[in-house]
């Protein structure tokens, strides 16, 4: 079905291969380049995999404002780009959508220099008010005519950084269009006629011309005038949600019905003639068009390759992830432990907290997309002692470094990080890749920091550092380990301690974390020994100072930046106790490793057994 809906689809597409190309149509055909491009969506996705239910719910949009906005002169900018897929197939990137989030294919997210269509690059979310703020300022102080269009989702609007923006924009005189991409949140309730009808004469240029009219008039009669603005904003508030957003110094236009092509045109095109900060409230529902993703739309939010006809995906490989090892333990432990407390940042399915969440629904805290957030709550928490472990993605937890470092570490609260997709996330690419955190978290006093090495270990450690008595960050991988089965018990291994896997000769390899399979391959090549570290930090330093007696070179490997890493823990220390041992610190290299398999990305920066054996024998 997948060749037959594209084939259907590319007839029509072929037409429209640039949004210039669609801007020629008539707005009649609009409604079957919409359907087109819901088709291939489909179809396309179904061969390789990606996020479905975000683009399918933002069809009409796409299309209306491609058509209605000059792009790529005036910026469209969306938000995190979950739902760009349609963005991609309208700018010229249809035929190169077979080649999505592989290696050296189409970005799963917006990238610049991808195409001149994306103006802003994207991976996190609700960067997108505050990028085209700033293009809007930028384009004023040059004296340039052009729209700034900022699309962002419910969920993204619950960031703090977006409300930033607002409440930056709002004050300003940029021409800048923030549109609400509301596919959950309660305010959607008044969609309908009446709130239709209402967003048709409110974006009108009738209904603008006697607004911005009557507040020129009545600017001479200052009373009158604040009698006139109260007057109409306590009738706009009766009726629809926008208060918030024009207390902010946004005309405020919705909320409208998304998929309702003649309705976003008429209403775009109203809303182009205004000037100034604009706020368009549209309602969607994710997975458009499509039954099974209409039925299921979180599950359809990511998808493995699926049956296009019956919506089936493929099965994952078997085995057990890291992320399902966390998730059985922390419902394991808080069934004996009543102080647990689990906080995500919008991350219940990614982290493992699913079934955490149905069973102890009074100590399940998702605060939404505000990482920040998370962690001074996590600890506000431990303040009052409990015990909170924060679930988060290693790429995510960065926006919450001054948090982690000034509310947690400083103050030396007991709060327990679960950092999963630490180094190389496959298709997810750079944006999401958790290259970083040994680095920036090594650094902070009071914080420990663990990363095991397979399954068992992880549950072990993770105990570990909840036990702890302080900050404690525990790191693992995306996807499954070595198939180390955990033990059931809530076990833990000695503080600050590693421990020999292997014995060689000449060549030791401190391994850190989840590239142990690739250390024992290369001992076995090259008769080296082989020590899992564990730790982080507080660092084995027994461990080193023994290995160090008896082997000329020690070899560091972890999936992290070396610039700072576990291998500059390692470094610092021989340096401070004067050790005369060679040193070889191998990690990723100084740059973004853009998409592509975990294992693919691994041998790019320079981590395969081969690249990692000669590079050994050439320090030995």
């Amino acid at each position: 079905m997948a060749e037959q809906l594209i084939a259907a689809a590319e007839e029509v597409l072929s037409r429209v291969d640039t949004p210039e190309a669609l801007r020629a149509l008539d707005k009649s055909d609009l409604k079957g380049v919409a359907q087109a491009v819901r088709d291939y969506l489909v179809g396309s996705v179904s061969q390789t995999g990606g996020h479905l239910a975000a683009g399918l719910g933002v069809v009409e949009l796409t299309v209306a404002l491609h058509y209605v906005f000059n792009t790529p002169s005036d910026r469209l900018i969306w938000d995190v780009g979950h739902q760009a897929y349609p963005h991609k197939i309208l700018t010229g990137r249809r035929q190169r959508m077979d080649s999505l989030r592989q290696k050296d294919g189409l970005s799963g997210f917006l990238k610049r220099d991808e195409s001149e269509y994306d103006a802003f690059g994207a991976g996190h979310s609700s960067t997108s008010i505050s990028a085209a703020l700033g293009m809007a300022v930028a384009a004023k102080a040059e004296g340039l005519d052009r729209e700034h269009i900022a699309v962002i989702g419910d969920g993204a609007l619950s960031a703090g950084m977006a409300f930033e923006a607002l409440n930056h924009g709002g004050a300003l005189d940029a021409d800048l269009l923030v549109i609400l991409n509301d596919n959950d949140m309660s305010i959607s309730n008044p969609v309908g006629a009446i709130s239709n009808y209402l967003a048709r004469v409110l974006s009108s240029r009738f209904y603008n011309s006697m607004r911005e009219g009557s507040k020129q008039v009545l600017s001479k009669l200052p009373s009158m005038k604040d009698l006139a603005l109260r007057w109409e904003e306590h009738m706009k508030g009766m009726v629809m949600p926008g208060t918030l957003f024009e207390e902010l110094g946004f005309t405020y236009i919705g909320p409208i019905d998304g998929h309702n092509l003649p309705l976003l045109l008429s209403t775009l095109e109203n809303m182009k003639r205004m000037k100034g900060p604009r706020f368009l409230h549209v309602v969607t529902q994710k997975g458009r068009g499509y039954a099974p993703a209409e039925g299921d739309p979180c599950v359809y939010h990511g998808v493995t390759p699926f049956d296009a006809d019956t919506g089936k995906m493929e099965k994952k490989a078997a085995g057990l992830s890291y992320t399902k090892v966390f998730s059985d333990w922390i419902c394991d432990l808080a069934e004996q432990d009543p102080r647990v407390f689990a906080v995500t940042p919008a991350m219940c399915e990614g982290s493992g907290l699913v079934e955490f969440s149905r069973r102890f629904a009074d100590r399940y805290h998702d605060v939404g997309i505000a990482e920040q957030h998370a962690v001074t709550f996590a600890a506000g928490l431990a303040c009052e002692g409990q015990k909170p472990v924060v679930a988060i993605y290693s790429t995510f937890l960065q926006r919450a470094y001054d948090q982690l470092l000034h509310d947690v570490a400083l103050q030396n609260l007991d709060v327990t990080f679960a950092v999963d997709r630490a180094g190389f996330v496959g298709a997810d690419g750079a944006t999401h890749a958790g290259s970083f955190d040994l680095s920036y978290v090594r650094c902070v006093p009071n914080m420990a920091i663990l990363a095991p090495s397979d399954e068992a270990e992880c549950r072990a450690l993770l105990q570990t550092a909840y036990e702890f008595s302080g900050p404690a960050l525990v790191r693992y991988p995306r996807g499954g380990g070595l198939g180390v089965t955990p033990e059931k018990e809530l076990t833990t291994v000695p503080w600050g301690k590693g421990r020999i896997i292997r014995e060689g000769k000449d060549v030791v390899v401190l391994n850190f974390g989840s590239v142990l399979g690739r250390a024992l391959e290369v001992a076995e090549r090259l008769n080296a020994t082989v020590a899992d570290m564990r730790f982080v930090k507080p660092l084995d330093q027994a461990l080193i100072k023994q290995v160090a007696a008896n082997h000329s070179l020690i070899v560091t490997l972890e999936e992290n930046a070396v610039a700072g890493g576990a291998g500059a823990a390692v470094a610092e220390y021989i340096s401070t106790e004067n050790l005369h041992n060679r040193l070889l610190l191998l990690g990723m290299p100084d740059l973004f490793i853009e998409q592509a398999s975990q294992a693919e990305q691994l041998d790019q920066a320079g981590l395969s057994v081969d690249e990692m054996c000669q590079r050994i024998q050439a320090h030995q």
